[in-house]
């Protein structure tokens, strides 16, 4: 298989002319969907524009490779694109870009196709190769010149599986292992393009500098190129050029350099250099933590990290609440009220065997909170803590309560957890670095004995001090929850999911529903209501629109538009993304205030869920369903019929983009 076997002629644009980066994106896209190799075009187009909000696939040196790995995807696919005159794309340098590959690849075990890409990945680094490509007058011409230069780097077709690294092979197949001066290692989120293209330009960047260099690649397909004991032992250096966390501890005792997969395309000189000075830190395992010492974006801010450490607690929380809360939900649906309200859920045998199952996963959510929070701070050594941190929390055991059994405790709930996983986090860190100093023959021990029982012991009596306050806070929080009604219960709801349209899954839309998903720790289910009918507005609208008022989108954008229907009901807010990235003065306003609507009308109405997510399919256990259909359907229609009235009427000769 070849470069060539993955691009079709058809799958060739030259001459392209484009506005900007989402005009681009749809051009690239409607053209690789034309070889039939798509099965669902929006669901593509989502995974592709939600790549690109991870950050910009535009490398640099005049190249962009947006790319998705997506079930949408039935064989792997290549389409390219020229643009003379550059288009803006965001890109890393800030210069503009002409040359566009879009990678389509399938979800399967079977990654060989992405040994493929990683040789466009390698080609691309080359300069004149990217002139060529400009330069090419046919679509058949462009083909050629790919297929000259893939054969004049590889030779002629190997199998594939006999390849250690296309990027990496062919520098260093000779060289004996002691003569590595440096190691690297790349990667990326996706694992797909710029992961092979940082190891590339180090490979060209050590053969200029005469330094004997080895890459490792960490990409979609596995780990190729792997180092090996003796390797690491003899080398100078190691390069970590990686936007995803790198596990160090084999590096133990060596000179670290770590920075984004970025800085190894665009520098790879100057990190070689670094790499060699005698001014780089040396990585000890376990006595520097790699989220402290290196972390994955030196350049982060505080509330970014903040925040990232929050997503990944409630990432592994949503399991726990999702499956927990749909098994509460069912016992209920399968319980007589009438034998005993009070017992409502447990009242028959089925009833209290789904109860007693959903119980016991909805209990761990908020210790799973904790902990994760915890390890994302301060990796593995953050978790037993994080645990411990946010049991207590829940329990809301104080010193006082431990002295005086008289003394009612009161749960710390949500934000006592959410507290309990960062300051078991920073109180690993501190350790982490007060015992930088142990030697290394001690190291064992730090991890075994130091970091749990010092870890548990601070942070549960730091957890039991905040207890009495938080809870206090907690207790408030769902007193006023409780007593809220009518105007202020409505304008509640109005603002958690209107804020679900804000940004399309973005650091707003998270905010609230984080904020939903913990409140049903705490039982209030009308706000989880809320919270999700809100998030299914935004894809219903353009749905919606392209329905009632088929001319106010282009002819292309109406099919994709009425996709939005599955991923609304759904509750995948983010379909709305390519409507609302073209035209965000106007398609933001009408789905925040549909959303907006939507939410007051199920607090309103009184309806509740206990599962954070799942759409209508889980409209069998959602209270007052009729009246929540009708909530999202009212919020809906009225967000279409604002955007309708925005709308200019679309031109499909010269269409005026959304």
């Amino acid at each position: 298989m070849k470069i060539t076997d993955l691009l079709e002629e058809n799958s060739i644009k030259l001459d392209a002319n484009a506005e900007n980066k989402t005009e681009v994106l749809e051009q690239i896209i409607n053209i690789i969907n034309q070889t039939g190799n798509i099965i669902n075009i929006e669901e593509y187009k989502q995974v592709v524009f939600n790549r690109e909000k991870e950050g910009t696939t535009g490398i640099g040196e005049g190249i962009a490779i947006p790319h998705g790995k997506s079930k949408a995807v039935k064989k792997a696919t290549l389409a390219a694109m020229v643009i003379p005159n550059g288009v803006e794309f965001e890109a890393l340098d800030n210069k503009k870009v002409n040359l566009i590959f879009l990678i389509a690849a399938p979800e399967s075990r079977d990654n060989i196709h992405l040994e493929v890409l990683s040789r466009l990945s390698a080609l691309l680094m080359d300069e004149n190769f990217r002139e060529n490509l400009k330069k090419a007058k046919t679509q058949k011409e462009f083909k050629q010149i790919i297929d000259n230069a893939e054969k004049s780097k590889y030779g002629e077709e190997k199998k594939l599986d006999e390849l250690m690294s296309d990027t990496a092979k062919s520098e260093t197949k000779e060289i004996d292992s002691n003569q590595y001066e440096i190691l690297c290692i790349t990667s990326c989120p996706t694992g797909i393009a710029h992961t092979y293209m940082a190891a590339e330009a180090l490979e060209k960047a050590g053969k200029e500098t005469n330094h004997k260099i080895k890459v490792e690649t960490q990409g979609q397909s596995g780990v190729k190129n792997h180092l090996t004991k003796e390797e690491i032992e003899n080398a100078k250096a190691i390069i970590i050029a990686a936007d995803t966390n790198v596990n160090l501890s084999r590096f133990n005792g060596k000179k670290i350099i770590k920075v984004g997969v970025a800085e190894g395309i665009h520098k790879p000189k100057e990190l070689i250099e670094k790499a060699l000075s005698e001014d780089i830190p040396i990585y000890y395992s376990n006595s520097k933590g790699e989220n402290d010492q290196y972390s994955q974006n030196q350049k982060t801010g505080f509330a970014r990290n903040i925040y990232r450490h929050l997503m990944s607690g409630v990432t592994h929380m949503l399991p726990f609440v999702v499956g927990g809360g749909i098994l509460i939900a069912i016992s209920f649906l399968l319980d007589n009220y009438e034998i005993n309200p009070s017992g409502f859920g447990s009242n028959t045998p089925i009833a209290a065997f789904f109860n007693t199952i959903g119980n016991a996963a909805f209990g761990f959510m908020l210790t799973v909170l904790a902990g994760y929070i915890a390890m994302s701070i301060a990796d593995r050594p953050g978790l037993v803590a994080g645990f411990v941190g946010g049991a207590i929390a829940l329990s809301g055991v104080t010193i006082q309560s431990l002295k005086d059994s008289n003394i009612q405790t009161v749960s710390s709930g949500f934000l006592g957890a959410l507290l309990a996983g960062f300051i078991a986090g920073y109180i690993i860190l501190l350790l982490k670095k007060l015992f930088s100093k142990i030697p290394n023959s001690l190291e064992g021990i730090k991890t075994i004995l130091l970091y749990p029982v010092l870890g548990i012991l601070l942070t549960g009596t730091a957890v039991m001090l905040i207890n009495p306050f938080v809870g206090l806070i907690n207790t408030g929080l769902n007193n006023f929850l409780n007593t809220m009604s009518g105007t202020n219960k409505v304008i509640l709801g109005a603002i958690l999911a209107g804020m679900m349209s804000v940004d399309l899954g973005g650091p707003v839309n998270k905010a609230a529903y984080t904020f939903g998903t913990g409140m049903l720790a705490e039982g209030h289910y009308d706000i989880m209501a809320a919270v999700m009918a809100g998030g299914m507005v935004a894809p219903l609208v353009i749905a919606i629109l392209a329905t009632i008022f088929p001319k106010k989108l282009d002819k292309k954008d109406r099919q994709s538009a009425l996709l939005n229907y599955i991923l609304g009901l759904s509750f995948i807010s983010e379909g709305a993304i390519p409507f609302a990235s073209s035209d965000p003065l106007r398609v933001l306003p009408s789905c925040i205030v549909g959303s907006a609507i939507t939410g007051a009308l199920s607090m309103f109405f009184n309806c509740t869920v206990m599962a954070p997510h799942g759409g209508i399919f889980v409209i069998g256990i959602v209270g007052n369903s009729l009246m929540y259909l009708v909530s999202i359907a009212v919020g809906s229609t009225v967000g279409a019929l604002m955007l309708a009235a925005l709308k200019k009427t679309a031109n499909n000769t010269n269409a005026e983009k959304l």
